[in-house]
């Protein structure tokens, strides 16, 4: 799918935020300033009638109808990460499209033991890559490292239009506000790829893909390195080498 400049890039999340403007169910309480008024003229003598007229001006508060990414009501991560456990991503969602891993060789002992001495060499290594992404399925934030590995795919894009397209999937995959699977991102690296979608380059998520390896760094790296998936790895990798 190709972005066309003349009529601009228009964010798949952006485009259903749209203001609330319709009636407000009877019962709940007016916002935004609104009032009532009521007047009742009465006739009189025999034939006399009853008229009775009202006027609504009810204005919604827009904060709580608009979907936007910098609005003080959207879910901060917690509340994702707990909506995620809730709700499971389904089968048939586009996560599918990405193999469960990469193709690699078996590590080595030695191999698995540098991936504790930095975040770095962990991802430099599609099988540590592998088994970190493995760990971040369990914490339900498996989404980063899938991010993380389509900007990489991205960056080795040459054609124009195969970058428009896989820039868009990108986008509505882990960008768009929209997704089950969207990434924590801050609302200035979202403005940066609103802007940069208008002509996407290799590069366009280049701010974004760092914010991630940093979040992925700091919080989840850790809890990884003390988790029983890799000391079960080390362990099992190290008893093998020694009866080699």
């Amino acid at each position: 799918m190709c972005l066309r400049k003349r009529s601009g890039f228009r964010p798949p999340d952006l485009i259903h935020a749209e203001i609330y403007t319709g009636p407000i169910p009877a019962g709940e309480p007016t916002m935004g300033g609104g009032r009532s008024e009521t007047s009742a003229l009465s006739g009189t003598g025999g034939g006399g009638r009853g008229l009775t007229s009202t006027q609504n001006s009810q204005r919604p508060n827009a904060c709580c109808f608009c979907w936007c990414c910098c609005c003080s009501c959207s879910w901060n991560e917690e509340e994702r990460r707990k909506r995620r456990r809730r709700k499971r991503i389904s089968q048939d969602t586009k996560m599918e499209t990405i193999p469960n891993c990469e193709a690699c060789t078996k590590p080595s002992a030695d191999e698995m033991r540098l991936w504790s001495q930095s975040f770095d060499k962990l991802m430099r290594n599609p099988a540590g890559r592998n088994v970190f992404r493995e760990f971040l399925r369990t914490e339900y934030s498996e989404e980063n490292m899938l991010f993380w590995l389509a900007c990489e795919d991205l960056k080795q894009e040459i054609n124009k239009g195969a970058i428009e397209e896989k820039a868009r999937s990108i986008y509505e995959d882990y960008i768009s506000i929209l997704s089950p699977k969207e990434v924590s991102l801050d609302a200035r690296v979202r403005e940066v790829i609103n802007k940069k979608m208008q002509d996407p380059t290799p590069h366009t998520f280049e701010d974004a893909q760092l914010q991630i390896y940093t979040l992925m760094h700091r919080d989840s790296y850790p809890r990884f390195l003390s988790s029983s998936i890799y000391k079960a790895l080390v362990h099992g990798g190290s008893r093998t080498s020694s009866e080699s």
